[in-house]
């Protein structure tokens, strides 16, 4: 007894595959979840990196440590000291350290390394990759903050501010400050060609703005060349903006301008937090260059 089997028609039509998970239709609740899971395990893995603690921790530390020990002298006619003006202007420094430095060595060697190119094959959403790196930058930064504050305070003679106005100038000169620091980290991350050359490479920069904004050599011992162009960056302008908070309005004739420019300050962070997005938008690469 033979059996009839049917065959289905014959078409032209390829099977569909279903498409993958990351190109799947946007989910902001899901993102920001992943994003807060991812942010506990971004920050797990820095604190489990002891050498990379002290990399980025040590610079602004131990300058703040060495500097306001050697100057001590307060300014003819003024209150403060210059080891007040080194407290306070080097948090600025402290929160580049921590966002932008770490960002652009970190990411450079996970790229290098492959852990960019597997996560990118893998369902989580893009952004929750970016809110975990933002979201562990913030907790590592207000660690650092609560250092320098803590050193500043209890050996060179730095005053909390007593009133509610300078802690929301605090307030939103750290988060434009943060915010332009971690897109320009993260647009770094793409020069270095390598995991090898990223520290070399994401220093550099850093050290170099570190002279030319004022946070270890005073502006008044600059070229204005030098000056001109340390306005061009954020870093100048962050440093100030949190020596306004913590020096008052009596330190505001030390600034080049005999003033905090404070309303300058909140314009060149933003513009430079939108063109770090857009940098980030426009560089920001899952492979390496060798990976084809």
């Amino acid at each position: 007894m033979s059996e009839h089997v049917t065959l289905p028609p014959v078409t032209d039509e390829r099977p569909t595959r279903p498409a993958p998970a990351r190109f799947a239709r946007f989910e902001p609740g899901r993102a920001l979840r992943l994003g807060l899971v991812r942010t506990g395990l971004e920050t797990r893995m820095f604190f489990r990196e002891k050498d990379q603690i002290a990399f980025v921790f040590s610079i602004a530390v131990v300058m703040l440590i060495i500097l306001a020990s050697i100057f001590t002298t307060r300014y003819r006619g003024l209150d403060v000291t210059v080891s007040q003006v080194y407290a306070a202007g080097l948090i600025g420094t402290g929160i580049m350290a921590v966002s932008f430095q770490n960002l652009g060595i970190s990411i450079a060697v996970e790229r290098d390394l492959g852990g960019l190119r597997r996560l990118a094959a893998t369902p989580m959403p893009p952004s929750a990759y970016f809110i975990g790196k933002v979201g562990s930058v913030l907790i590592v930064a207000v660690i650092q903050i609560a250092i320098l504050l803590g050193i500043g305070v209890a050996f060179f003679e730095l005053e909390l501010p007593s009133a509610i106005g300078p802690w929301l100038t605090f307030t939103w000169v750290f988060v434009l400050g943060l915010a332009a620091m971690t897109m320009l980290g993260i647009a770094a991350s793409s020069v270095p060609r390598s995991a090898r050359s990223a520290t070399a490479v994401i220093t550099l920069p850093f050290v170099v703005l570190q002279f030319i904004s004022g946070a270890f050599i005073p502006h008044t011992d600059l070229p204005d060349w030098l000056l001109n162009l340390s306005a061009v960056f954020p870093l100048k302008w962050l440093c100030q903006g949190m020596r306004s908070v913590f020096l008052g309005e009596e330190a505001a004739v030390l600034e080049l301008t005999g003033g905090y420019e404070l309303g300058r300050t909140a314009l060149v962070l933003a513009a430079w937090t939108v063109g770090g997005l857009v940098l980030c938008l426009l560089t920001f690469r899952w492979r390496d260059n060798r990976t084809k």
